[in-house]
Order: structure tokens, then C-alpha cells, then sequence
């Protein structure tokens, strides 16, 4: 079959544990995002981490290699956080110097959730991830820390199988059922013709 590949950590602890100021602010993030475990806020913390030193890297000239593989990195680095909505179209390498953790977590499929009305609170949003109810193009996904690209924001949508499809549904907050009608009277008309 193949080798077995050795699994590493996703992310790196605080170099000194125990900084109340540190400390404090993940505290707020946490709460501010619903994130229960710290190591899921360092994961966003190292791939933030990871996308800056990729950055720093090809902005430096490194003699190893040549100016057309450098540029290509370049293009695939600007594709990729363009792909997520965290830099434009003319940014660039320095740019994505300037994106924040707060910018990373706002493309979280849990923070997009509640944005689209989908849920109350953070906790709740989270719930109805991992319990199957949220589809993006028609595939459930049950990461609430999915990374949403920018052309998957209007594909979020709640499985028609769950019952906070209804809506009748008590949790079901006012936007999202205003939303939800709309799209359903555009398919009706389309339907007709």
C-alpha cells in the first residue's frame, strides 16, 4: 500500500506558557469565536504564521533559486489568500504582512454561519456544524473550522434533511428565514417558465 507517514503537529505552543497578557487575549479570541480549545486557535495562529513566512521568503532573493520559480511562488501565494477573500487584487506580497488572526477567523465556516443568520451564537453555529446540518455545494461539512473561500460564501446553506430547514423552526433566526423564501420564490419562478 505505502508507507505510513509520520503525522506532525499542525501547530507550535507559545514559546512561554504561562503570560498573563498572552493569556488574557487568547481568552477573548476564544469567547469573541467560540473556539473550546486552545489548540485550535494555534493552528490559525501557525497558518497565519506559515502564509508570513512564505511572504518574507520570496520577498528576500535567494541565490538558490531562479527568478521565474520565485515569481510562480509568488502567483500561487497571492492565488491562494486571494481564493480566500484575505488580500485583493493588486495587493501584494506585502499585503499579506498586514492580514491579522481576526481576518483569518472571520473566514471560518462557524464565524460565516452566524453572519448568514444561520445561528444565534457562535456555540450554536458550531453545534449545527458537527451535527451535519450546514451544506456547502451540496457536501456536508463538519469542520467548523473550514476555511470558506470567497466563491463558497453563497453556497452555505442548511441541508434540507435537518429541521432547522423549517422555517417554523424556533431557533431559526428572522434574517436567514427572510433569505431562505426569497430563494425558494426565485427557483418557483424559475420552475414556471
Amino acid at each position: 500500500m505505502g508507507d505510513i507517514k509520520k503525522i506532525r503537529k499542525k501547530y507550535s505552543k507559545p514559546a512561554h506558557p504561562w503570560r498573563i497578557a498572552r493569556i488574557e487575549e487568547e481568552n477573548a479570541i476564544c469567547k469573541e469565536y467560540g473556539i473550546p480549545q486552545k489548540t485550535e486557535l494555534w493552528k490559525m495562529v501557525s497558518k497565519l504564521e506559515s502564509f508570513k513566512n512564505q511572504a518574507k521568503s520570496l520577498t528576500t532573493i535567494d541565490r538558490g533559486q531562479t527568478e521565474e520559480k520565485n515569481t510562480k511562488q509568488k502567483v500561487l501565494l497571492l492565488q491562494r489568500l486571494k481564493k480566500y477573500g484575505l488580500v485583493t487584487e493588486e495587493d501584494t506580497l506585502d499585503a499579506i504582512l498586514g492580514i491579522t488572526l481576526k481576518n483569518l477567523l472571520d473566514r471560518r465556516l462557524q464565524t460565516m454561519v452566524v453572519k448568514k443568520g444561520f445561528a444565534k451564537t457562535m456555540k450554536q453555529a458550531r453545534q449545527m456544524i458537527t451535527h451535519r446540518h450546514i451544506l456547502i455545494n451540496n457536501k456536508i461539512i463538519t469542520s467548523p473550522s473550514y476555511l470558506v473561500a470567497v466563491s463558497e460564501e453563497n453556497a452555505i446553506e442548511i441541508s434540507p434533511k435537518s429541521p432547522f430547514y423549517s422555517t417554523d423552526h424556533p431557533e431559526r433566526t428572522k434574517e436567514a428565514s427572510k433569505r431562505k423564501h426569497k430563494t425558494i420564490e426565485k427557483k418557483d419562478s424559475k420552475n414556471r417558465r
